[in-house]
């Protein structure tokens, strides 16, 4: 632990700045203000003697959080990202982007606000960059043995650099120009700028990883031509295909779903001409969907010089505080406030999308109501129809699974009812010396969820080839195959 009196002394909770509103607008850079070291290290003296530190509970990677706390404190930081790095494999990706289980399972926050456990983990990471402290661990010895991972999110990523020091000889394949999945060009700049992936891309390749970006596995090289190559095949190609809304209208132009435009305004950011580009410059935008990737969809769309932007959310409006159906320590229902919401735009809960109406073939408008949740199913509420004006929709409703086709039919793994792909307790699909990791497994979850699957399955390879391992799993997945 850290000061046994910490939390008595400073129960103020600090977090870094954002910056102006009207500033951060004019660029794509990360919303956030330099965190002072003497700040953080008060702050990670708040982690109390807790006896039981539930927040290893509430991380899937099972962060050794009060020992990294209780260094930091004692400006020993150089032990604190050796002990972080024991559990998590990227935590400048979580540190940015996660959203922080581990806190609302912080004993301290059942009555006061929870330690900045997040704030320690992304600072610890940054200041080990800074210090050249983060270098490349190569393997001792070579197995001889080859492994596919097929998608460079952080699933794929964690799994290839776990197997890579193993002693594998790992190739990572990715479909787009660059690695880096949806964190690449899912992620906007504001929330994680991607020199930040950059730099870890660097240690992986100087460790032994290959990275084969532009590549699209079942048709630029076959699924037999994948079993020839590799002893073992590690799908973590995530939950990619996008939950659609099928009502009348939707086939006019002007309706896109969020992956066709978040991309397209990452590429646009770092100077690539889109040709055709769904911008909303001008544009009236309706985001339809209330979760991250609407508040996505919002920060961008304002950054492009959107005239107006309304997001719906299905959902009533979360209360202020705690809601008591999430008590603690699980992760807690209630109304929050992301750096896009605070920078423009109207969120509405409680309505439903009816009808998109168009002119000339492009969306102009759409008709919507309020709902209300009755016997488990939402049903409109009489005398709430409404009508508003708009030339560009976004659909941020989630994710239903891993795109089928060219890799995973010819594959021959099987699918659960949600249309992920099955596997066992140690992340094996149903076809031999296949496995699967994150998304397209789990179905769409978190990325500190889908680290913690890279880094289990893993370790269910390497025992698979070798008959065991010294790789920690941290999970079992929750969704397995009956065999």
């Amino acid at each position: 632990m850290a000061d046994p009196r910490g939390f008595l002394k400073i129960t103020e909770r600090q977090t870094p700045k954002r910056r102006p509103v009207d500033l951060r607008l004019l660029d794509w850079k990360e919303v956030y203000e330099d965190f002072s070291h003497e700040t953080l290290e008060s702050q990670a003296s708040r982690c109390m003697d807790c006896g039981i530190p539930f927040c290893h509970n509430g991380c899937p990677l099972g962060n050794l959080i009060p020992e990294w706390n209780d260094l930091v404190y004692k400006d020993r930081w150089r032990d604190g990202i050796d002990r972080l790095h024991a559990t998590n494999n990227f935590p400048e990706f979580t540190g940015k982007l996660c959203p922080a289980p581990c806190e609302a399972s912080c004993v301290l926050g059942i009555n006061q606000p929870a330690v900045t456990i997040k704030q320690v983990e992304v600072e610890l990471i940054t200041n080990a960059f800074d210090e050249g402290w983060i270098e490349p661990v190569k393997p001792s010895t070579s197995t001889g043995k080859r492994v596919a991972v097929v998608g460079s999110g952080p699933s794929g990523l964690a799994a290839a650099q776990q197997l890579t020091r193993a002693g594998h000889e790992v190739t990572v394949f990715e479909r787009a120009d660059r690695i880096g999945g949806l964190m690449r060009y899912g992620i906007p700049e504001f929330k994680m700028e991607k020199w930040v992936i950059d730099r870890r891309l660097e240690q992986m390749e100087a460790e032994g990883t290959v990275f084969r970006p532009g590549v699209n596995v079942g048709v630029d090289i076959t699924v037999d031509e994948l079993r020839e190559q590799f002893d073992a095949i590690l799908l973590a190609n995530g939950s990619t295909i996008g939950r659609d809304l099928p009502i009348a209208g939707r086939e006019l132009d002007g309706i896109h779903q969020a992956m066709e435009f978040l991309p397209q305004a990452n590429r646009a950011a770092h100077g690539e001409v889109i040709e055709g580009q769904i911008t909303a410059e001008g544009k009236k935008v309706v985001i339809i969907g209330g979760g991250d990737t609407g508040a996505d969809c919002l920060g961008t769309a304002l950054r492009q010089g959107a005239e107006i932007v309304h997001q719906f959310e299905i959902m009533p409006r979360p209360p202020e505080e705690r809601a008591l159906t999430t008590p603690w320590p699980t992760y807690p229902l209630m109304f929050r406030v992301s750096s896009a919401h605070e920078e423009g735009g109207e969120r509405l809960f409680s309505v439903n999308t009816e009808e998109f109406v168009g002119e000339n073939g492009h969306v102009t408008g759409l008709r919507g109501h309020e709902v209300v949740m009755r016997e488990g199913r939402f049903q409109k509420l009489e005398s709430t129809d409404f009508e508003l004006d708009c030339d560009l929709v976004l659909l941020a409703m989630g994710f239903v699974g891993p795109e089928r086709g060219d890799l995973l039919d010819k594959l021959g793994v099987e699918y659960d009812a949600r249309g992920s792909v099955v596997r066992d307790k140690n992340f094996e699909s149903t076809v031999p010396n296949v496995f699967v990791a994150g998304d397209a497994g789990r179905g769409q979850s978190l990325i500190v969820w889908a680290i913690a699957e890279g880094r289990s399955a893993a370790a269910a390879l390497d025992r698979k080839l070798m008959s065991d391992t010294d790789l920690p799993a941290p999970i079992v997945p929750t969704q397995v195959a009956q065999r």
